[in-house]
């Protein structure tokens, strides 16, 4: 597509990542500044005109909110109102699965700080996308290529 990519997991505060290293699953004090910095990320984009793709453990709703309103969706649960700042216009990608197939692309990662005994922890927050959010899932039990093709199709019809 020519976007811009983002891995959410090289913007992970030191802290963050030696807590996940030492098989201590995230909570919401550890990711909702990390989140804000992501929106932060996007708005810039958004603002020069650029579109960005964030690969992103978005695990829950309030999180998805966090990136497309930033702080402001902490302090309120209402949708902004006209005349404040616009929130971003996201597609979230719900990447679905089998914990063994999950486990299994995480075991052939090297080097990343989080180790795979966290999935369990991350499953167990998962709150998975629902209306009214602008979100499709995609099965990971697909080939990478269908996978791809079915998120740039998504993009591609808006």
């Amino acid at each position: 597509l020519g976007w811009k990519f983002y891995d959410a997991d090289d913007y992970h505060p030191l802290e963050n990542k030696k807590k996940m290293a030492e098989g201590i699953p995230l909570n919401d004090e550890d990711r909702i500044p990390w989140l804000c910095a992501l929106h932060d990320i996007l708005k810039r984009e958004d603002t020069s005109g650029q579109d960005a793709i964030l690969a992103c453990s978005a695990l829950k709703k309030m999180y998805r909110r966090v990136l497309i309103s930033g702080a402001s969706a902490i302090e309120s649960n209402q949708p902004e109102q006209p005349g404040e700042n616009p929130a971003l216009k996201c597609l979230f990608v719900h990447l679905d699965g089998p914990m063994d197939i999950i486990a299994g692309h995480l075991e052939k990662r090297r080097g990343h700080f989080m180790p795979p005994e966290l999935l369990k922890s991350q499953f167990d927050t998962l709150e998975p996308p629902s209306a009214p959010e602008n979100f499709i899932t995609v099965s990971l039990e697909k080939s990478l290529p269908e996978i791809l093709l079915e998120i740039e199709t998504a993009i591609l019809q808006g």
